[in-house]
Protein backbone atom coordinates (compact mmCIF):
# COMPACT_ATOMS: atom_id res chain seq x y z
CA UNK A 1 0.00 0.00 0.00
CA UNK A 2 1.26 3.39 -0.82
CA UNK A 3 1.62 6.39 1.31
CA UNK A 4 -0.57 8.64 0.69
CA UNK A 5 0.55 12.26 -0.56
CA UNK A 6 -1.21 15.88 0.10
CA UNK A 7 0.53 18.12 -2.19
CA UNK A 8 0.00 22.15 -2.02
CA UNK A 9 -0.01 24.08 -5.26
CA UNK A 10 0.58 27.63 -4.38
CA UNK A 11 0.32 28.97 -7.89
CA UNK A 12 1.26 32.74 -8.55
CA UNK A 13 0.49 33.55 -4.96
CA UNK A 14 2.87 34.59 -1.42
CA UNK A 15 5.71 37.01 -0.48
CA UNK A 16 8.49 36.07 1.99
CA UNK A 17 6.39 36.70 5.06
CA UNK A 18 3.56 34.74 3.40
CA UNK A 19 6.15 32.02 2.93
CA UNK A 20 7.35 32.00 6.56
CA UNK A 21 4.09 32.24 8.42
CA UNK A 22 2.40 29.54 6.26
CA UNK A 23 5.43 26.70 6.07
CA UNK A 24 5.20 27.44 10.51
CA UNK A 25 2.03 26.83 10.66
CA UNK A 26 1.86 24.02 8.78
CA UNK A 27 5.10 22.30 10.15
CA UNK A 28 3.68 22.93 13.82
CA UNK A 29 0.61 21.72 12.79
CA UNK A 30 2.13 18.09 11.78
CA UNK A 31 4.23 18.03 14.79
CA UNK A 32 1.39 18.72 16.78
CA UNK A 33 -0.94 16.19 15.45
CA UNK A 34 0.70 12.43 15.57
CA UNK A 35 -2.60 11.26 13.64
CA UNK A 36 -1.15 13.02 10.25
CA UNK A 37 0.31 10.10 8.48
CA UNK A 38 0.64 10.63 4.77
CA UNK A 39 3.35 12.69 3.24
CA UNK A 40 2.91 16.61 2.71
CA UNK A 41 4.72 18.51 -0.33
CA UNK A 42 4.42 21.90 -0.90
CA UNK A 43 5.10 24.10 -4.66
CA UNK A 44 5.54 27.65 -4.36
CA UNK A 45 6.40 29.98 -6.82
CA UNK A 46 10.18 29.60 -7.98
CA UNK A 47 11.55 32.52 -6.77
CA UNK A 48 10.51 30.92 -3.33
CA UNK A 49 11.78 27.73 -3.54
CA UNK A 50 14.85 27.97 -1.81
CA UNK A 51 13.20 30.20 0.97
CA UNK A 52 11.00 27.59 1.39
CA UNK A 53 12.99 24.57 1.35
CA UNK A 54 14.93 25.57 4.19
CA UNK A 55 11.90 27.00 6.05
CA UNK A 56 10.65 23.13 5.76
CA UNK A 57 13.17 21.43 6.81
CA UNK A 58 12.88 18.04 7.26
CA UNK A 59 9.29 17.03 7.77
CA UNK A 60 7.57 18.61 4.34
CA UNK A 61 8.84 18.51 0.63
CA UNK A 62 9.33 20.67 -1.69
CA UNK A 63 8.67 20.64 -5.59
CA UNK A 64 8.53 23.04 -8.54
CA UNK A 65 5.44 23.92 -10.30
CA UNK A 66 7.33 23.70 -14.21
CA UNK A 67 10.65 23.44 -15.24
CA UNK A 68 12.02 23.46 -18.92
CA UNK A 69 12.74 19.66 -20.23
CA UNK A 70 15.86 20.61 -22.17
CA UNK A 71 19.56 21.44 -19.96
CA UNK A 72 20.51 24.83 -19.73
CA UNK A 73 20.88 27.60 -22.22
CA UNK A 74 19.34 29.74 -24.07
CA UNK A 75 15.69 29.69 -23.28
CA UNK A 76 14.91 32.70 -21.46
CA UNK A 77 12.92 32.73 -18.32
CA UNK A 78 12.83 29.11 -18.32
CA UNK A 79 14.41 27.09 -14.68
CA UNK A 80 16.56 24.25 -15.89
CA UNK A 81 15.87 20.71 -13.92
CA UNK A 82 19.38 21.16 -12.58
CA UNK A 83 18.81 24.30 -11.04
CA UNK A 84 15.77 22.79 -9.07
CA UNK A 85 17.65 19.80 -8.06
CA UNK A 86 20.10 22.33 -6.81
CA UNK A 87 18.01 24.20 -4.36
CA UNK A 88 17.33 20.96 -3.19
CA UNK A 89 13.26 20.38 -4.75
CA UNK A 90 12.63 16.99 -5.04
CA UNK A 91 9.04 17.12 -6.69
CA UNK A 92 7.98 18.56 -9.89
CA UNK A 93 4.70 19.24 -11.10
CA UNK A 94 4.23 18.04 -14.82
CA UNK A 95 1.48 19.30 -17.20
CA UNK A 96 -0.76 21.08 -15.02
CA UNK A 97 -4.13 21.75 -16.58
CA UNK A 98 -3.17 25.60 -16.45
CA UNK A 99 0.25 24.97 -18.31
CA UNK A 100 -1.82 22.78 -20.97
CA UNK A 101 -4.55 25.30 -21.35
CA UNK A 102 -2.42 28.55 -21.19
CA UNK A 103 0.89 27.89 -22.61
CA UNK A 104 0.35 25.67 -25.03
CA UNK A 105 1.89 22.46 -23.36
CA UNK A 106 1.15 19.28 -25.72
CA UNK A 107 1.56 15.57 -24.72
CA UNK A 108 4.55 15.44 -26.22
CA UNK A 109 5.78 18.36 -24.27
CA UNK A 110 4.41 16.95 -21.03
CA UNK A 111 6.35 13.46 -22.00
CA UNK A 112 9.76 15.27 -22.68
CA UNK A 113 9.41 16.69 -19.02
CA UNK A 114 8.49 13.65 -17.29
CA UNK A 115 11.42 11.77 -19.03
CA UNK A 116 13.61 15.00 -18.25
CA UNK A 117 12.47 15.06 -14.58
CA UNK A 118 13.25 11.24 -13.96
CA UNK A 119 16.71 11.37 -15.85
CA UNK A 120 17.64 13.99 -13.08
CA UNK A 121 16.78 11.80 -10.21
CA UNK A 122 13.41 14.83 -9.59
CA UNK A 123 9.96 12.95 -8.97
CA UNK A 124 7.59 14.22 -11.40
CA UNK A 125 3.76 14.50 -10.70
CA UNK A 126 1.96 14.00 -14.29
CA UNK A 127 -1.37 15.89 -14.26
CA UNK A 128 -4.15 15.16 -16.39
CA UNK A 129 -7.53 15.26 -16.97
CA UNK A 130 -10.59 16.19 -19.26
CA UNK A 131 -12.82 19.83 -19.64
CA UNK A 132 -16.44 20.01 -19.38
CA UNK A 133 -16.69 19.82 -22.99
CA UNK A 134 -14.97 16.37 -23.14
CA UNK A 135 -16.85 14.63 -20.09
CA UNK A 136 -20.13 16.15 -21.54
CA UNK A 137 -19.59 14.19 -24.83
CA UNK A 138 -18.45 11.30 -23.01
CA UNK A 139 -15.13 11.48 -23.82
CA UNK A 140 -13.19 12.14 -19.95
CA UNK A 141 -11.82 8.43 -20.28
CA UNK A 142 -10.15 9.04 -23.56
CA UNK A 143 -8.71 11.97 -22.96
CA UNK A 144 -7.05 10.77 -19.88
CA UNK A 145 -6.23 7.61 -21.11
CA UNK A 146 -4.08 9.20 -24.10
CA UNK A 147 -2.50 11.75 -21.98
CA UNK A 148 -1.32 9.10 -19.79
CA UNK A 149 -0.55 7.32 -22.85
CA UNK A 150 1.32 9.98 -24.00
CA UNK A 151 4.19 9.49 -21.53
CA UNK A 152 3.81 5.85 -20.78
CA UNK A 153 4.70 5.00 -24.51
CA UNK A 154 7.87 7.54 -23.71
CA UNK A 155 9.39 5.88 -20.58
CA UNK A 156 7.42 2.54 -20.36
CA UNK A 157 6.49 1.25 -16.57
CA UNK A 158 9.42 3.47 -15.14
CA UNK A 159 6.21 6.20 -15.37
CA UNK A 160 4.30 4.10 -12.79
CA UNK A 161 7.34 3.14 -10.74
CA UNK A 162 9.11 6.85 -10.43
CA UNK A 163 6.39 8.80 -10.56
CA UNK A 164 2.83 9.75 -9.22
CA UNK A 165 -0.17 11.03 -11.69
CA UNK A 166 -3.01 14.02 -10.13
CA UNK A 167 -6.31 13.39 -12.09
CA UNK A 168 -7.51 16.94 -12.23
CA UNK A 169 -10.64 17.24 -13.81
CA UNK A 170 -10.19 21.00 -15.68
CA UNK A 171 -14.12 21.51 -15.06
CA UNK A 172 -13.30 21.40 -11.10
CA UNK A 173 -10.40 23.68 -10.56
CA UNK A 174 -11.24 26.98 -8.99
CA UNK A 175 -14.39 26.58 -10.29
CA UNK A 176 -16.29 25.29 -6.79
CA UNK A 177 -17.27 22.86 -8.52
CA UNK A 178 -15.30 19.01 -7.64
CA UNK A 179 -15.99 15.48 -8.92
CA UNK A 180 -18.39 13.33 -6.87
CA UNK A 181 -16.26 10.70 -4.41
CA UNK A 182 -17.59 8.34 -7.22
CA UNK A 183 -16.74 10.02 -10.38
CA UNK A 184 -13.34 10.62 -8.69
CA UNK A 185 -12.92 7.19 -8.47
CA UNK A 186 -14.24 5.89 -11.48
CA UNK A 187 -11.25 8.30 -13.29
CA UNK A 188 -8.76 7.14 -10.49
CA UNK A 189 -9.61 3.55 -11.63
CA UNK A 190 -9.08 4.22 -15.65
CA UNK A 191 -5.16 5.82 -14.72
CA UNK A 192 -4.19 2.34 -12.24
CA UNK A 193 -5.95 -0.28 -14.86
CA UNK A 194 -2.75 1.34 -17.67
CA UNK A 195 -0.11 0.57 -15.06
CA UNK A 196 -0.78 -2.92 -15.13
CA UNK A 197 1.40 -4.98 -12.48
CA UNK A 198 2.67 -1.94 -11.30
CA UNK A 199 -1.50 -0.71 -10.38
CA UNK A 200 -0.67 -1.23 -6.74
CA UNK A 201 2.19 0.52 -6.54
CA UNK A 202 0.93 3.93 -8.09
CA UNK A 203 0.20 6.68 -6.21
CA UNK A 204 -3.16 8.47 -7.77
CA UNK A 205 -3.68 12.22 -6.18
CA UNK A 206 -7.38 13.93 -7.01
CA UNK A 207 -6.92 17.22 -7.78
CA UNK A 208 -10.43 19.36 -8.43
CA UNK A 209 -11.05 21.83 -5.63
CA UNK A 210 -10.18 19.78 -2.68
CA UNK A 211 -10.90 21.59 0.62
CA UNK A 212 -11.01 20.99 4.02
CA UNK A 213 -14.86 20.26 3.70
CA UNK A 214 -14.91 17.90 1.07
CA UNK A 215 -11.37 15.91 1.46
CA UNK A 216 -12.98 13.30 3.98
CA UNK A 217 -15.27 11.96 1.52
CA UNK A 218 -13.40 12.03 -1.38
CA UNK A 219 -10.02 10.23 -0.30
CA UNK A 220 -11.98 7.49 1.26
CA UNK A 221 -12.29 6.39 -2.23
CA UNK A 222 -9.95 3.55 -2.44
CA UNK A 223 -8.41 4.76 -5.78
CA UNK A 224 -7.76 8.00 -4.68
CA UNK A 225 -4.16 8.35 -2.25
CA UNK A 226 -4.39 11.96 -1.67
CA UNK A 227 -4.77 15.39 -3.12
CA UNK A 228 -3.33 18.09 -5.14
CA UNK A 229 -4.44 21.11 -3.49
CA UNK A 230 -4.84 24.20 -4.97
CA UNK A 231 -6.45 27.59 -3.35
CA UNK A 232 -7.05 25.39 0.13
CA UNK A 233 -3.16 25.04 0.33
CA UNK A 234 -2.36 28.27 1.17
CA UNK A 235 -4.34 28.13 4.42
CA UNK A 236 -2.89 26.09 7.00
CA UNK A 237 -5.91 24.62 9.04
CA UNK A 238 -7.42 23.34 6.24
CA UNK A 239 -4.70 21.89 4.23
CA UNK A 240 -3.31 20.20 7.88
CA UNK A 241 -7.29 18.94 7.68
CA UNK A 242 -7.01 17.51 4.58
CA UNK A 243 -3.42 15.55 5.36
CA UNK A 244 -5.28 14.20 8.49
CA UNK A 245 -8.32 13.04 5.85
CA UNK A 246 -5.62 11.67 3.66
CA UNK A 247 -4.61 9.81 6.91
CA UNK A 248 -7.57 8.29 7.21
CA UNK A 249 -7.46 9.89 10.56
Amino acid sequence: MVKPLVAGNWKMNGSRDAVDTLVAEVAAGLAADRAIDCEVLVCPPSVYLERTIAACGEAIAVGAQNAEWRDAGAFTGEIALDMIRDCGARYVLVGHSERREYYGETDEVVASKMAACISKGLRPILCVGEKLVERTAGQARAVIERQVAAVADRLGDVLFAQADIAYEPVWAIGTGETASPQQANEAHGWIRNLAGSAASDLRILYGGSVNAGNAAELLQEDNLDGALVGGASLKSAGFLTICKAASGA
